[in-house]
């Protein structure tokens, strides 16, 4: 969990990322910034005032900041946010900050996936998302890992070293019958998963050719927490991915800064 000691010369701004499995609040003090998550659940935006106040309180402030943006799936439902953002626009903002001369972002979160090139300035040049099914994402690869008994943490571990069986279906349904169809024939549980992760990584690389990646390539969103899934999608576009060690908060931390700026220029 990211943690950073505060300078406060003036109030802080919050970022606040709604995503659809983690809810992420970062606050921004002009240099430094703290970062706190929890689980989304039936009430984003709840979550995502109490988290608030928990982060405010535990960088010693005695009120929440005034200068407040969102992003993600839930970012129309917090009434106290000044502004909202797209998660193309803040995951963009938060990858240039935390890999300055970052050219080109892959995020991929619970429920989709996006590329996002960058111009020099660190500013979006151009983007790809899919946004229609749930396939190479989180929720893809939770949901495999049920099918064969894993959880989504250790899933990369199983694959790590291993010989991957192809995975020919990407719909989490026809997905998952080809996985149980898998371990009826008697293949291997760590040659499914590491064909799982080499479908997500194709699918990705895919996914991404037609906007042109280029180094340096940032991941970020919770899947940049798979250690197998980085390597893959490294070998599959050529280039070396950087996954910074606060990158699952990129996205909030895009929306604080923006909050910042705005403050700065008195938008």
């Amino acid at each position: 969990m990211a943690e950073r000691s505060f300078l406060y010369s003036r109030d802080c701004t919050a970022g606040i990322d709604l995503g659809s499995t983690t809810i992420k609040v970062v606050l921004y003090d002009g240099k430094h910034y703290l970062a706190r998550m929890r689980p989304a659940a039936f009430d984003p935006a709840g979550i995502a005032r109490d988290l608030l106040r928990s982060a405010s309180h535990d960088a010693g402030l005695d009120h929440t900041p005034s200068r407040i943006a969102t992003t993600g799936y839930g970012r129309k439902t917090v009434a106290e946010a000044g502004s909202s953002h797209t998660e193309i626009a803040c995951h963009a903002r938060g990858a240039a900050h935390l890999v300055p001369g970052c050219r080109f972002v892959i995020d991929i979160g619970g429920q989709d996936a996006k590329g996002i090139r960058l111009n020099e300035d660190g500013t979006v040049a151009d983007f790809v998302m899919n946004d229609k099914c749930a396939a190479g994402t989180g929720r893809f690869l939770s949901t495999m890992g049920q099918a064969l008994g894993v959880h989504i943490d250790h899933l990369s571990g199983h694959a790590l070293g291993k010989t991957p069986h192809r995975i020919n279906a990407m719909c989490t349904v026809f997905a998952e019958s080809e996985v149980i169809s898998l371990i009826n024939q008697g293949i291997s549980r760590d040659a499914i998963i590491a064909g799982i992760h080499a479908s997500i990584a194709r699918r990705t690389a895919s996914m991404i050719a037609s906007i042109h990646p280029a180094p340096p390539v940032v991941f970020t969103g919770g899947v940049s927490r798979n250690e197998e899934i980085v390597l893959r999608v490294s070998a599959e576009i050529g280039y070396p991915v950087v996954v910074p060690e606060d990158a699952v908060y990129a996205g909030a931390l895009g929306a604080a800064l923006i909050a910042w700026e705005h403050a700065e220029l008195n938008v």
